[in-house]
């Protein structure tokens, strides 16, 4: 598979995150097809378009936090976005069991 493909499928899920929800780099790769890759996130990611709209800042790492250096440019814009959405940070963490996407066609995950 290209990797136009998988970027595509992936960035197709992430659109999917409903507002106020979350998911980790390895629920998305999952739920794309890729059990425990969750780096083929990242990388799709990191190619994203500059005219895709897509809610990158609702995916986040396994242990509920953003995967930005805090303070930083895109730390700030990716907090104030979900913050905005409702999404409530503890000590810089996201609470998995309050805020988790649950797609429903996903089985339990073991992050």
């Amino acid at each position: 598979m290209k990797s136009s493909e998988i970027n595509e499928r992936i960035w197709a899920v992430i659109a999917r995150i409903p507002q106020g929800r979350v998911a980790t780099y390895g629920q998305v790769a999952a739920e794309a097809g890729f059990p425990r890759q969750p780096r083929r996130t990242a990388q799709a990611l990191r190619a994203v378009p500059d005219d895709l709209k897509l809610p990158w800042y609702r995916v986040i790492n396994a242990q509920g936090k953003l995967s930005f250096e805090p303070g930083s440019k895109a730390y700030r814009l990716a907090r104030r976005s979900l913050e905005a959405e409702g999404v409530v940070f503890v000590r810089d963490k996201i609470d998995f069991e309050r805020y988790r996407w649950q797609p429903r066609s996903a089985a339990p995950l073991l992050d």
